[in-house]
């Protein structure tokens, strides 16, 4: 299975909550459960670590991990007291069949409020003797997951969500910044304006940008449902340097809707399926790669990664699919082990 193709490994971004931080939550607590995560990877040998998104994570909102309220709720513009009526309206929407509650009513014109990305990427990237990577959620699902009382669509708020978040990027310092947008997928009918609303954030990205989409995962379960060739034109739209899929858990025929991809967009294979608890071996993982290289062609794939997350998974799962994710890499490029 040699290859000299160079493929790079990465995680998406979260890492199971340690109990030990969830019972004794502090400052010095967070930093040193994030030291020990960024370890873990670097012993490992990841190529591009990050910082397990634990500095989002809050006890009172595990329905998506933080990946919503810690963004949403300390923009200005945005009311966190909800009505009942308003909890009766939202259940009722489409797509957001996975939460009971709303992060927030926007009220007023969106901005940057008290939201502060800089100094929690400045956390972990100390910590890092690697490149690091640092990831935030997307416009489209964070406009998609609030109530909307002042801009009146879906796009213009998305827009204005996405030029706050543009605006903390601007100040990140990371070797790569990676934007997640897990609802688009099932909803691919809205990709012109998400394009539009993401590139917002992605110009303003010091670094190397990147884009991770996935069909959701909560309880081990897809969230929307839908294909990867009905967002190619997205995917060709992004200024990006290389988007991270979710392709382990979707049906091996799909992969071919790849080929259509800018070749200047680097591709990330998903070879982990993090809605599984098996851990994946060496070997497995390096046949995955070489089926993928054959379909999309010699030196396609710059990243393999897991589909998504870690944070719903046991520790030890996830750590043992880490150091998989590395072994089959190595295996695959006929590295020594």
């Amino acid at each position: 299975m040699a290859s000299t193709s160079g493929i790079k490994t990465t995680v998406v971004g979260s890492y199971p909550m340690p109990d030990w931080l969830t019972a004794l939550p502090s400052e010095q607590a967070l930093i040193d459960a994030t030291r020990v995560i960024i370890h873990i990877q670097e012993q490992a040998g990841i190529d591009l670590v990050c910082d397990g998104e634990l500095s989002r994570f809050d006890v009172n909102h595990p329905e998506t991990n933080g990946m919503i309220e810690y963004f949403v709720r300390p923009m200005s513009g945005m009311r966190t007291a909800i009505s009942f009526d308003e909890l009766v309206a939202y259940r009722s929407q489409r797509g957001m069949g996975f939460r009971t509650r709303p992060p927030a009513v926007v009220e007023s014109a969106v901005g940057t409020g008290t939201l502060d990305l800089p100094n929690a990427c400045a956390r972990g990237r100390r910590l890092a003797s690697k490149p690091f990577k640092f990831t935030l959620t997307g416009p489209h699902m964070l406009a998609k997951s609030v109530i909307d009382k002042h801009y009146g669509n879906v796009p213009d708020l998305a827009f204005a969500i996405g030029d706050a978040l543009a605006e903390q990027v601007r100040h990140i310092d990371a070797d790569v910044v990676q934007i997640d947008e897990a609802n688009l997928p099932g909803s691919p009918e809205e990709w012109q304006w998400a394009a539009a609303a993401i590139n917002r954030v992605l110009d303003a990205v010091k670094g190397t940008p990147a884009v991770h989409l996935c069909f959701g995962n909560y309880g081990g379960q897809s969230i929307q449902k839908g294909t990867w060739d009905n967002l190619i034109n997205y995917l060709n739209a992004l200024h990006v340097d290389h988007i991270v899929m979710e392709t382990a858990h979707r049906p091996a025929e799909e992969l071919a809707a790849f080929k259509q991809l800018r070749p200047e967009i680097g591709f990330g294979l998903g070879v982990v399926d993090v809605k599984a608890t098996v851990i994946e071996s060496a070997d497995a993982i390096a046949r995955t790669i070489e089926r993928a290289a054959a379909v999309l062609g010699p030196g396609r794939i710059r990243y393999i990664h897991p589909d998504c997350g870690f944070w719903m998974l046991k520790r030890s799962i996830a750590d043992g699919k880490i150091c998989a994710l590395v072994q089959g890499r190595n295996l695959y490029e006929g590295r020594r082990q």
